[in-house]
């Protein structure tokens, strides 16, 4: 059973790499998806409870993104590189992870299934 659940963060970047507009600082409204994959427990009825879900990705990701500037965590900080900064925050302490959906604005998005 594969479940999901959104989180929403602020955060700062500027992309040093990039040539336009985004090498300058600039800010997003970001939207992090997140799905884990695991059997439904036959006791609980639940693959995992959207609370247990919610308190792991705040504090292995969520918090340490939220209201900052990504440069101080990620030396290029794209989607896509964060979206694999996500992942491996969460491989550890999240069982059946299998997708990280990171959204830069409502209509551009990336997906990291731990390629």
């Amino acid at each position: 059973m594969k479940v999901r659940r959104a989180f929403e963060f602020e955060a700062a970047h500027r992309l040093p790499r990039h040539p336009g507009a985004c090498r300058r600082m600039h800010g997003h409204s970001y939207r992090l998806v997140v799905t884990v994959d695991r059997p439904v427990d036959p006791a609980s009825g639940m693959a995992i409870d959207f609370g247990d879900l919610k308190e792991i990705v705040r504090r292995e990701a969520v918090s340490k993104l939220d209201h900052r500037d990504v440069g101080e965590i990620l030396e290029n900080p794209t989607a896509e590189a964060m979206a694999v900064w996500v992942w491996q925050q969460l491989v550890g302490a999240l069982p059946g992870l299998c997708e990280v959906e990171i959204f830069e604005t409502r209509s551009c998005s990336v997906v990291y299934r731990g390629e």
